[in-house]
């Protein structure tokens, strides 16, 4: 689906197919939904609520005058009052009432969508995509104007982009989770996800190369000068995406592929984990004391690598995209490895710029809508694929896989863009940036994952965590200077 203006049953299509994956997550028993299957991830019965209560801050009370459905629930699924940890000892909906509660929300949000004039979800004069501001949420918060949020259909994909997001860190949870398999594995079966975009695609054991031949490719020239950074137009695109900025950047390298399971296993092997060398200070304290030995999920049966996914054990496949990494990890491989991460502007330049046109693209192979050929996104696959499964989807200077598949942590700490204005709260991006002179806490992620839906990633999307998560579906790639090898 491309993000932009779109009819009103277009939007409900899209609203749909989000909750019919949402519900598809939770269709657990209710131990499960209760359950806080990590100290790092809500219980999944928060987010199946969450999203409905988010849903109706923006699509019923944001565009009218209602009033909230059940007084409390703002406080309990507000993200920024109730650290992951401690949301099992709120009185949450149960399964059933979080359920009813969504069904409620969303024939509301459909009776407004379809009572709209048609007009209103057009680009409109004075609030297009570059010129939004800033504005609260919550309660109690400066009320954002009604135009701007319909714009472009934006506030609808605000929230079809975060029930999705949630969807992901619904995985996440499902991952962690201890006990026999709950999903079914779309790798083996059609699964339930693989009509989206992200569908079943090419046959990894017979479409991917080895990563030693991937190591042959190696790495692609991405030669110095501007580039077009972040967006002014892309409907959809969150605050921290603007504006549109010109970036300036020596010539540098960056590997053609992620890197993979099998470079991993030889960083280990090579006793990368135990040389304090390759880690920062900081990197180094974590690792001893996490005792950090192998990403996450992990385990060695002799001389076999296996891994733990979604409650099935197997052994690692090693040309598939390294994933469960933390920053540190991936700052360490690369110093072992002789290269550095890239920082957020070369990777997106690598990932968008087109040389020719001199614009950039919305993917990185060309503004059209993602698809399996193109692309492992949408858990159209429960993994990523191997290396070099993707040939189509290359950006113009030869880097593949850029979207789908892991997450890509960067060298960058996530700041703010010269111009940037708040969109509509400051919740989602700005209290995350550095706050009076400190240091950024976050490290930048690009590119997505094969559990992000397409509406939810594009080549200026911007995702963040603690430089400590491996619960994510991150990997990374390497980069250095270019000059003499």
């Amino acid at each position: 689906m491309r993000p932009g203006p779109l009819t009103a049953a277009a939007v409900a299509g899209e609203l749909d197919a989000a909750r019919r994956r949402s519900l598809a997550y939770t269709d657990l028993t209710d131990d499960d939904l209760l359950r806080q299957h990590s100290p790092l991830m809500s219980p999944l019965v928060w987010d199946l609520a969450h999203v409905g209560n988010y849903e109706e801050i923006w699509l019923l009370r944001a565009l009218t005058e209602a009033r909230e459905l059940h007084a409390g629930l703002d406080d309990i699924y507000d993200a920024f009052r109730h650290k992951r940890a401690t949301r099992t000892s709120l009185p949450l909906l149960g399964p059933a009432e979080a359920r009813g509660y969504l069904r409620d929300v969303r024939a509301r949000v459909l009776d407004v969508l379809a009572a709209l004039e048609p007009d209103l979800l057009l680009p409109r004069p004075g609030a297009e995509a570059g010129a939004r501001t800033g504005a609260g949420a919550g309660a109690g918060a400066e009320p954002v104007p009604r135009n701007r949020l319909l714009a472009d259909s934006f506030v609808y994909g605000m929230v079809i982009q975060h029930e999705h997001q949630h969807d992901e860190t619904m995985l996440a949870t499902l991952q962690l989770r201890t006990g026999p398999p709950v999903l079914a594995d779309p790798a083996d079966t059609d699964g339930p996800h693989a009509d989206g975009p992200g569908g079943e695609g090419p046959d990894g054991a017979t479409a991917g190369i080895s990563a030693r031949a991937a190591g042959d490719a190696g790495e692609v020239l991405v030669p110095a000068g501007e580039f077009t950074m972040g967006t002014s137009t892309e409907p959809w695109a969150y605050d921290n995406e603007r504006p549109a900025h010109t970036v300036h950047l020596p010539a540098f390298h960056i590997g053609r592929f992620p890197v993979t399971n099998r470079a991993q296993m030889e960083f280990i092997a090579d006793g990368g984990y135990d040389d304090e060398r390759l880690w920062s200070a900081d990197g180094w304290a974590w690792r001893c004391a996490e005792h950090l030995s192998a990403p996450l999920f992990w385990s060695r049966d002799g001389d076999v690598w296996t891994r733990q996914r979604f409650g099935r054990v197997e052994p690692v496949p090693p040309d598939e995209p390294v994933q469960h990494v933390c920053w540190y990890e991936a700052e360490a491989h690369a110093r072992w490895a002789g290269r550095r991460l890239p920082t957020e502007a070369e990777w997106e330049k690598a990932c968008a710029h087109d040389p020719v046109t001199g614009r950039s693209r919305r993917y990185p192979w060309g503004d059209t809508d993602p698809t399996s050929e193109l692309a492992n996104l949408g858990h159209g696959r429960a993994r990523p694929t191997p290396v070099g499964s993707r040939p189509a989807g290359a950006s113009p200077c030869g880097a593949e896989q850029m979207i789908g598949d892991v997450w890509e942590w960067t060298a960058s700490g996530f700041t703010p863009y010269p111009g940037f204005a708040s969109f509509p709260y400051r919740e989602y991006s700005e209290v995350f940036y550095p706050q009076g002179g400190e240091s950024a806490r976050y490290r930048v992620l690009r590119g997505g994952s094969w559990a992000t839906h397409s509406s939810a990633v594009r080549s200026t999307f911007r995702n963040w965590d603690f430089p400590i998560r491996r619960q994510i579906f991150a990997g990374f790639r390497l980069a250095r200077d270019a000059g003499p090898s």
